[in-house]
């Protein structure tokens, strides 16, 4: 079976937040495929929303999800990615979810202020983390039971990994192939993406 990664998605989400996850599992699979024509799929990658309407992303992309937090598959991987998640806090039917997915699920991991939803659901309570430089002070604030590092890529603290903003959701997601594929698969989906992976969790 292959390994199902769920992405969250909600207004304001930061494109490449989402997308580059999304990009990294789905190129992975397709490469894997390549290598190994006789394997099972390594991934499935959909995307999951509180309501099947569409969501307006950051700069106003209309993106449709595949499906909503009522219907969706079991999720091994879950994502959530980062952006304006003022309202997102605010919404305790997606915490709530957020809570009993990631206690279902093998790893859940969060790129940029993503975090501050996982901090939201307690699961980040008495782990290391990080989130986008801008957004440290803020989630120190919130959540002073976390124990924030700053400086980092991501922070695999086993079943919960964080990324710093943006493109650091890219290198946690190509760590996450390598931890659970190899080390084979993660090079050559990068290569295949044409990115230069930081492979070490420092900045």
């Amino acid at each position: 079976m292959p390994c199902t990664v769920g992405i969250y998605l909600f207004d304001n989400v930061e494109v490449l937040d989402f997308a580059g996850p999304f990009e990294v599992f789905s190129t992975a699979l397709r490469v894997k495929s390549i290598l190994q024509p006789d394997a099972p799929k390594s991934f499935e990658v959909f995307t999951v929303a509180e309501s099947m309407r569409t969501v307006k992303a950051r700069g106003g992309l209309a993106v449709q999800p595949h499906f909503d937090i009522t219907n969706h598959p079991a999720i091994d991987i879950l994502i959530i990615p980062g952006g304006i998640v003022t309202a997102e806090l605010q919404h305790e039917t997606v915490i709530d979810w957020i809570m009993r997915t990631a206690n279902a699920s093998m790893i859940t991991a969060s790129v940029c202020t993503g975090a501050f939803l996982l901090g939201k659901a307690g699961l980040l309570r008495g782990r290391s983390a990080t989130t986008h430089w801008e957004d440290i002070s803020d989630l120190r604030a919130m959540f002073p039971d976390i124990q924030i590092l700053t400086g980092i890529r991501w922070v695999d603290t086993g079943r919960v990994v964080t990324s710093a903003g943006i493109t650091a959701g890219i290198d946690m997601s190509l760590h996450l192939v390598e931890r659970l594929e190899g080390e084979k698969l993660a090079v050559r989906t990068a290569r295949q993406m044409e990115f230069d992976w930081q492979r070490s969790c420092s900045q």
